[in-house]
């Protein structure tokens, strides 16, 4: 359900995958640097933030150009971080990684977008303790739309999972955050409930439950480890769209063999 309807050698697409990903985690950095600021991201070209000078063709290959630079301006020698690298290199990975896990189709080219975005959400969440309605709210649409018609079932992989269900994986994920949101008087922000909003239109309400509760977990341990370790107390600000980011890519990965396990072990 969903192929593509052509063969390619998959050793081929793997690379098509994996560098497709590369290419793109560079235009990543560029919407982590520029959407918490309200700038465009496709205007001006990309440019050294101190010297201002443009960022030449060969300057921008994903990770080729950061160790022949050596983590520099070419121009003026103001460092480069080693997130761009780590953010091209990450992305790279997704890509072939769903290939691997769902094969040249139509829903898998749709997941690769679904990470890219889940990338940028992370990193500008980390900087800037907010996560970008341009992302979630067209999500949400694009979620309920592809539910229709290309996504799956992914607990069952036997066919599409439908408008109906994607509007209740909507409410489940949005539903729950608001919930909490309402009843801790703003301890959740509107950002994660609208893009818990998102994940349960494409996913569904077992696999955005699946999210919600691996988010929490690790989300819950990272922060009584900073109270621990780094003595903090409940009070700090822990951005909690990394944790559901990353439990979202588990789930979606990985969200059948957790399920099958479980109902195997419950028998």
């Amino acid at each position: 359900m969903g192929d593509l309807g052509f063969a390619i050698p998959s050793y081929y697409l793997y690379v098509v995958f994996f560098t497709t990903g590369l290419a793109i985690g560079s235009f990543l950095n560029v919407c982590i640097y520029r959407l918490p600021l309200g700038l465009s991201i496709v205007r001006p070209a990309s440019h050294c933030p101190k010297c201002d000078k443009p960022i030449a063709f060969w300057q921008n290959i994903p990770i080729f150009s950061y160790i022949v630079l050596r983590g520099k301006c070419y121009y003026c020698g103001q460092r480069i971080s080693l997130r761009y690298p780590f953010v091209e290199l990450l992305n790279g990975v997704f890509y072939a990684f769903a290939f691997h896990r769902f094969g040249l189709t139509y829903y898998s080219l749709f997941y690769v977008v679904l990470l890219s975005a889940l990338i940028v959400i992370t990193f500008i969440d980390i900087d800037h303790q907010i996560i970008p309605d341009v992302i979630t709210i067209p999500g949400v649409v694009i979620g309920l739309v592809a539910a229709s018609v290309i996504l799956p079932d992914l607990y069952g992989y036997g066919g599409v999972l439908g408008f109906t269900w994607s509007v209740v994986g909507l409410l489940v994920g949005g539903g729950i955050f608001y919930v909490i949101a309402v009843v801790s008087k703003g301890g959740m922000g509107g950002g994660d409930i609208k893009l818990m909003a998102m994940l349960g239109a494409m996913f569904g309400w077992k696999y955005v439950l699946m999210t919600i509760f691996i988010g929490s977990l690790t989300g819950s341990i990272y922060g009584l480890a900073l109270m621990v370790f780094k003595g903090k107390d409940r009070k700090t600000k822990v951005p909690f769209g990394p944790f559901l980011a990353a439990a979202s890519v588990v789930a979606l990965f990985y969200g059948r063999d957790m399920l099958m396990l479980y109902l195997g072990l419950s028998d």
